[in-house]
């Protein structure tokens, strides 16, 4: 009779010694073993396939990637890339386990609509499930994501798959009502609205707990800028310590953990170019839902280089976001706005926040665009207020704004997520620059948004704050032959050089007669 000491143990798989392999593979989790490992020739591993890793009581999932160089990895250690290393949480050579990865259960559902088929709000649960849980590989996430723009949800499909985005995750609950933000559509560069309506929204004492994106193919995001003037990444602690005390913030959402499978969809949907209508609005509204906003104003910028080009476009756009908003008991006012050139005077960082900063502190110089838009905005957004009438916001946000009430709410709120220094009137530029200047007397009668934003990102921006784009000249502004068009900021030689390349492919300025200037078309 055996003992208890004497009880033969079964032993486990060999444990490998964690190594943080310094790549940012952005929103995806890579694991990387040596093709001499043991553990890789007994499990039958094969590259691109998922492998599921422990250690310390925590799991995650990840990518295979094999590897013939020690320097990368060794034969006794798994490597994790940035993001993979930072989910599971513990220190360089720390025992773990790996072991293949269960297949996803949602393929059935995923090889479905691969076909064609429409699928359930249970089959969009546990796609969206599997995606947030990293058990797609970026092939699977690809034949989605290609899958539902290829044959387009329908509106019933698109709330399926709004609603399971915004369930999967964190969900906040500011327990008061309203809870107000703003979101724009994208594709305009200088469109940072948002950075004035928060403080102005908030001075009037309404809750606006503002998290936004960073920059993935734009010059800037909202975040991108903000970060220019304070810290953007507080603790999520902290962050809603910041909103209960100064009603607002203007924080990054990318560690919040709200909606994590838009996060990870956006990873392989830019890469691709693919923005369809349903994906859209199923990323833009679970974001807005998960953050717990109750009403929301959404900006959709009409133009010839916009995301939307047509009034019937933006029409039908609208009608899907309403539709799926009512569903979810989200409050929606769409708002249709002029998105024919860049709003404000800069592209990129530093640029953009001197704008804002222009605006708050109400200087002379302050673009009127930018200025204005904020305002129609604001005045939008106070309105969901009970106690404000229709169509008096606009005053409300004025007075709130030519008082300083804004700027002090703006100060406040940078001060608490943690100031940087920033003076608007000597913002800190790259230090090498050129223009671009007229061919001929004339009348701008076009600006190419799209050109604009890629020349700011050739320049440097966002990851170089002070590089873009100042434009010196806006639709319907004469221009005589030599003048300065815009001026282009950038920190290195070879920046300034790829911008200036591009500039002379296309400077992204059309000039002509007045008559030739583009209508506009708005919904003020």
């Amino acid at each position: 009779m055996l003992t208890n000491t004497d009880t033969p143990i079964t032993p486990g798989p060999p444990l490998l010694r964690v190594r943080r392999v310094a790549i940012d593979t952005y929103r995806e989790n890579v694991a990387y073993l040596h093709r001499d490992c043991a553990i890789y020739r007994a499990e039958g591993f094969q590259a691109l396939s998922k492998v599921e890793v422990r250690a310390n009581g925590r799991r995650i999932l990840a990518s295979l990637n094999v590897v013939d160089d020690t320097c990368i990895v060794g034969r006794d250690e798994l490597g994790l890339s940035e993001d993979a290393f930072a989910q599971l949480g513990v220190e360089d050579g720390h025992p773990t386990h790996v072991s293949q990865a269960e297949p996803p259960s949602s393929i059935p559902a995923l090889h479905r609509k691969i076909d064609g088929e429409r699928l359930t709000r249970e089959d969009f649960r546990a796609i969206v499930r599997d995606i947030a849980e990293h058990r797609y590989s970026k092939i699977e996430l690809t034949a989605f994501v290609v899958a539902s723009n290829k044959g387009e949800l329908d509106r019933d499909e698109v709330y399926y798959l709004t609603d399971a985005m915004a369930t999967v995750g964190r969900r906040l609950d500011w327990r008061e009502h309203p809870v107000v933000d703003k979101h724009c559509i994208g594709g305009i560069p200088g469109n940072r609205t948002s950075m004035l309506l928060v403080p102005i929204v908030a001075a009037h004492g309404m809750l606006c707990p503002k998290t936004s994106s960073r920059a993935i193919t734009s010059p800037a995001g909202t975040a991108d800028t903000m970060e220019v003037l304070a810290n953007v990444e507080p603790p999520f602690e902290r962050l809603q310590e910041i909103v209960r005390e100064h009603r607002g913030c203007l924080a990054w959402g990318g560690s919040s953990d709200l909606s994590p499978a838009d996060d990870v969809l956006i990873a392989v949907e830019r890469p691709l170019s693919i923005d369809s209508p349903g994906q859209m609005v199923a990323s833009i509204l679970s974001k807005k839902i998960a953050a717990g906003s109750t009403h929301l104003v959404l900006d959709i910028p009409v133009g010839p280089t916009a995301k939307v080009r047509s009034m019937p476009e933006a029409q039908r756009l609208r009608k899907l976001f309403e539709f799926v908003a009512s569903r979810l008991g989200l409050t929606l006012d769409v708002v249709i706005t002029d998105g024919r050139q860049p709003v404000g005077n800069g592209i990129g960082p530093v640029l953009e926040a001197r704008d804002v900063m222009r605006v708050l502190t109400c200087d002379p110089q302050a673009p009127s665009d930018l200025r204005q838009k904020a305002l129609r905005l604001a005045g939008r957004m106070l309105e969901f207020d009970p106690d404000v009438r229709g169509g008096d916001g606009y005053a409300i946000a004025r007075d709130i704004l030519d008082s300083g009430r804004a700027m002090a709410k703006m100060s406040a709120i940078i001060k608490a997520q943690g100031a940087k220094p920033f003076d608007p009137a000597a913002p800190a530029l790259a230090p090498l620059s050129f223009e671009v200047k007229a061919t001929r007397d004339a009348v701008v009668t076009g600006i190419d948004n799209l050109q604009l934003a890629r020349i700011a990102r050739l320049a440097g921006a966002p990851k170089v704050q002070g590089g873009g784009v100042d434009l010196l000249r806006k639709l319907g502004d004469p221009v005589k032959a030599e003048e300065p068009l815009y001026r282009v900021y950038a920190a290195f030689p070879t920046d300034l050089d790829f911008a200036r390349q591009a500039c002379a492919r296309s400077t992204g300025f059309n000039l002509g007669t007045v008559d030739e200037v583009p209508q506009v078309f708005v919904e003020f």
